[in-house]
């Protein structure tokens, strides 16, 4: 399915929020955890992160139809130590585990000033930078992460062994524009391949291998073969860890142990991610931490730009903007994805 907005009518936030909601409750979900799912896909949409917004319907919605996801997860928290927390997702819709689990680590912050939560039995939770923006909001900096089905070889070898990992960083300016870094280990998500296979287009000989491990501007050759990490053997690094604290040490599968949801989507995938949340508010106060987090967007944004149509500027602003804009003026969708929304939405609960 084709993610990018075509020539449709914006939808206001709150109309999208209500269709987005009636298509996951007649997919199974209560309301109230359809309300946290849609959540995350909305604010990923007023992003612009379309192909981690409510274009995800698709995919959720073929594995809850075929059991792969459990509709009506029972999630428990445990507190093993004042400032952990660990989620048990029950093979949940994925940002509904990861909003439990960003309640848990906020409240494991609110007592300790730095909280940690692990989740586990998870699935695909959405992008980072909506929890890392409601972390933010209410005054916690977090570095979030979660692992993936394996789409990148490990250094060197020939074979899919290593998720593509993704990590946020977040940390909030009370007073302006909130810091939001989101990304994945590879140098593109694998959507976008698929998004060029689905056009009829190449892609950047930059962005995956064949399945020898070639590089290739074929998408298919792409998706049957390897995404590239980011900065090569570094970026091989990162994703480890990524996977070491959200799968490993979540309890959660880990590298080849995760199960592909695209070709077993029937089966539990056993995603884990982690929420590292820190209470800015123990720090300082508000004015101190607005000062400096402009003071520091400012000796950024006063670097004269190389190209001087495209000004320097901090991770999270284009987001930021773009949610301005779109909550003003309505979100705009494909075509197909609305089109998908309004037939869920209009079907016979499950």
């Amino acid at each position: 399915m084709s993610t990018q907005p075509q020539d449709t009518p914006p939808i206001p936030e709150g109309e999208l929020t209500e269709l987005g909601m009636r298509a996951f409750e007649s997919l199974g979900l209560p309301r109230q955890d359809a309300a946290d799912v849609v959540q995350v896909l909305v604010l990923a949409d007023l992003f612009g992160l379309s192909t981690h917004g409510l274009s995800r319907i698709e995919s959720y919605g073929e594995r809850l139809s075929v059991g792969g996801i459990n509709p009506r997860a029972h999630i428990r928290v445990e507190r093993p130590a004042p400032g952990l927390r660990l989620v048990d997702g029950d093979n949940g819709v994925g940002p509904l585990v990861g909003m439990h689990a960003l309640r848990a680590a906020m409240e494991a912050a609110s007592e300790c000033g730095i909280g940690m939560a692990f989740a586990r039995q998870s699935n695909h939770f959405g992008p980072i930078s909506p929890y890392g923006l409601i972390a933010a909001e209410a005054g916690y900096a977090s570095i979030i992460g979660s692992n993936a089905t394996t789409t990148i070889a490990p250094w060197g070898g020939t074979d899919a062994r290593v998720g593509n990992s993704p990590i946020g960083f977040a940390v909030p300016n009370p007073g302006g524009a909130h810091f939001l870094l989101d990304m994945a280990m590879s140098v593109v998500a694998r959507a976008k391949i698929r998004n060029a296979l689905k056009a009829g287009q190449e892609i950047p000989d930059t962005w995956a291998t064949d399945a020898a491990g070639k590089p290739t501007t074929s998408p298919k050759a792409a998706l049957d073969g390897f995404l590239l990490p980011i900065g090569g053997h570094k970026g091989y690094g990162l994703a480890l860890m990524v996977d070491l604290f959200a799968g490993l040490l979540s309890n959660a599968a880990y590298l080849t142990h995760v199960k592909s949801w695209v070709d077993a989507p029937d089966q539990p995938q056993d995603l884990g991610h982690f929420f590292l949340l820190i209470d800015t508010r123990r720090l300082g106060s508000a004015q101190w931490l607005t000062e400096r987090m402009n003071d520091f967007a400012r000796i950024l944004h006063d670097s004269a730009p190389a190209d001087p149509a495209r000004p320097v500027i901090q991770p999270g602003e284009i987001e930021l903007a773009k949610m301005a804009r779109q909550k003003e003026q309505g979100i705009s969708l494909s075509a197909e994805v609305l089109a998908l929304l309004r037939r869920h939405a209009d079907a016979p609960a499950a």
